[in-house]
């Protein structure tokens, strides 16, 4: 969770990951997530909820964990009446280092700097949540919906969800 000013200016509230086993069947490992989740966000009560949208991967394992999790994550906001916004790995990685291709290591250390962190968040998966975060404050309204416009991921997300509709 990061907190971030008109000027763009960003301060660390709180990071951290919520582990499963995945020894665990997988309804157990969903709310394991969902009671993390919870607590963080009674915690600290944030206006917006980000999470990633899975867009195109090419391991089919890695984009169901994360539509999973990322389908708790959302019912969760929904339970607490937060808005919630979804952003593509590649917008992030354009917002935070300005190029959408950017290696985890190169986002982790950008996040270290917009945050002035004395080290990258680990594990890689929380610099990735914090880049997140720093991705829709930048690009998102307090609504969340995304302001400005549309980068060609989220274009391309957009006309695909048209589509979809007929």
């Amino acid at each position: 969770m990061v907190d971030v000013a008109p000027d763009r200016s960003a301060t660390l509230v709180h990071v951290g990951v919520v582990r499963s086993d995945p020894r665990d069947p997988i309804e157990s490992r969903l709310a394991t997530i969902a009671a993390g989740l919870r607590a963080v966000l009674d915690e600290h009560r944030p206006s917006v909820v980000a999470v990633e949208r899975v867009f195109a991967q090419q391991n089919m394992h890695t984009v169901m964990g994360t539509a999973q999790a990322s389908g708790v994550a959302l019912l969760v906001a929904g339970e607490r009446g937060l808005p919630a916004a979804t952003h593509t790995p590649t917008e992030v990685k354009a917002a935070i280092t300005g190029y959408g291709a950017a290696d985890k290591r190169q986002v982790q250390a950008m996040v270290a700097r917009i945050l002035r962190l004395d080290e990258v968040p680990r594990p890689a998966d929380a610099a990735d949540a914090l880049a997140l975060a720093l991705c829709h404050a930048w690009r998102g309204d307090a609504a969340g919906a995304a302001s400005g416009p549309l980068t060609p991921a989220q274009r391309a997300w957009a006309d695909a969800e048209r589509l979809a509709r007929g």
